[in-house]
């Protein structure tokens, strides 16, 4: 995958929002030697970002954003149901 698609893939994510886990450590010092005596590991769920929304329609999607325009209530429902399906499955791969 060169720069260019990851760019797009991390707009992507940000855009619709994902989940994480957030881990956080703590170490004690015994003998000389840092030993790990607590980990919590937390599943963080980030929202979607409208900047990276705009950002990846005005570099990615011109032809989309003329698409929206013309969509009705109905077809725009629709679109937003298969954006988030799609950040589902890029979820599921991710985990």
């Amino acid at each position: 995958m060169n720069d260019e698609d990851k760019i797009k893939k991390a707009l992507l994510k940000k855009a619709l929002g994902y989940c994480a886990n957030e881990v956080v450590e703590e170490y004690s010092l015994e003998e000389g030697e840092q030993v790990l005596i607590k980990k919590k590991v937390t599943k963080k769920h980030f929202s979607p970002d409208v900047s990276a929304v705009k950002i990846l329609l005005d570099r990615y999607y011109k032809t989309y954003q003329e698409k929206i325009a013309m969509m009705s209530d109905e077809e725009l429902e629709e679109e937003q149901k298969r954006l988030l399906k799609l950040l589902k499955e890029e979820n599921d791969e991710g985990l």
